[in-house]
């Protein structure tokens, strides 16, 4: 997706001058990032030393700065040596504020999921999810919200869908009698999230996902840590897997981490010897996953070993309607494209739902 944001001769002179001052030497040039679901400033300074330096900047009155300050928050506690970005220095001047992060050469993942890109993704993230688990200290002191809680005042729409709260989004053909289900369904997904004491990224996404020539994975854009059960980071990160456009490989790729924190060699698989989560076949040929593919690698995962065993079609039943009933409210902010993402996250979701629960 592609995303109108300002250029460098767009921010203000006082903030120009003061990104240049941290970098240590005058910005000589640019590089914007085209794609994400924001507005604000992304892209990378290259300094006349050489130096590099990824930014994010918004002005300091708008929810985008609450986000980049939450991020930083974040990145600047999490565990040594995990996969992540991680901060140089903030600032705030000319009423803009922005973060600086490491550049790490990368690129996303290919969209629908590549199976050995997917296999490499989930092997990182099962390390991941077993450094926030329990919470390291630092981050606990941050005092993230809990999903549970998320998910109740925001994220399960059906039920307001059933008693006209909110209007019924568009629904495939013969889908529409489901209402009841769907309302089901979603309803459990606090009860399953209540009991996880272990943090969580929040907004797993494959386009915050950035992989490397030597086959390191690294996760990026922690705004929205918080408290939860690991497989809901999973369901999201298949799940953009396939409703994610392709796309091509641009700047934001390269918003990362390098220098300050160096990664770990790719680890082996989590998946057992005899448990795969793609048939024989499709090693090495690349093909669009199946939901079938998507089911075996979500039950195969170590974060799902203690799910409950309809956890995935909770999950997927209350993401569908979120997605779906947002699609219409994009705030001013966000890029243009996100509304068609949602509606087609939504459908993915519903989709990926249908074909589990035999509905016709």
């Amino acid at each position: 997706m592609t995303t109108r944001r300002p250029g460098w001769s767009d921010l203000p002179v006082g903030l120009r001058a003061a990104l240049a001052d941290r970098l240590g030497a005058p910005v000589v040039a640019t590089r914007i990032a085209t794609d994400g679901f924001t507005r604000g400033f992304a892209g990378v300074l290259s300094a006349a030393d050489d130096g590099r330096v990824f930014v994010k900047a918004a002005p300091r009155d708008s929810h985008l700065a609450n986000w980049y300050w939450q991020e930083a928050t974040v990145l600047d506690r999490l565990p040594p040596g995990l996969p992540a970005p991680r901060t140089r220095w903030t600032l705030a001047e000319s009423g803009w504020f922005a973060v600086a992060l490491d550049v790490v050469d990368g690129y996303p993942p290919g969209q629908p999921w590549e199976p050995s890109e997917l296999t490499s993704t989930l092997t990182a993230y099962a390390e991941v999810a077993a450094a926030l688990d329990p919470p390291p200290s630092d981050l606990a002191a941050l005092n993230p919200p809990h999903l549970a809680e998320l998910a109740q005042a925001d994220i399960l729409r059906w039920g307001d869908v059933a008693a006209g709260r909110e209007p019924v989004p568009p629904l495939p053909a013969g889908l529409e009698q489901r209402l009841p289900e769907l309302v089901g369904l979603e309803s459990r997904l606090p009860g399953y999230l209540a009991p996880a004491s272990g943090l969580i990224h929040g907004d797993l996404r494959p386009d915050n996902v950035l992989l490397t020539a030597h086959g390191q994975v690294w996760f990026c854009d922690w705004t929205w840590l918080c408290r939860g059960p690991a497989w809901f980071d999973l369901v999201t990160l298949l799940l953009g897997g396939q409703a994610v456009e392709q796309q091509e490989v641009t700047v934001a790729a390269l918003a990362g981490t390098g220098g300050a924190s160096s990664p770990t060699e790719p680890a082996t698989s989590p998946f057992p010897e005899s448990v795969s989560p793609f048939p024989e076949s499709a090693v090495g040929a690349a093909p669009a996953l199946t939901t079938d593919w998507l089911d075996a690698a979500f039950a195969a995962h170590p974060t799902a070993a203690d799910a409950p065993p309809d956890a995935l079609d909770v999950t997927l039943a209350a993401l569908a309607g979120y997605f779906l009933t947002t699609a219409a409210t994009v705030p001013e902010t966000a890029t243009e494209q996100l509304a068609a993402h949602q509606r087609r996250s939504g459908e993915y979701a519903l989709d990926w739902l249908a074909r589990r629960q035999g509905w016709s």
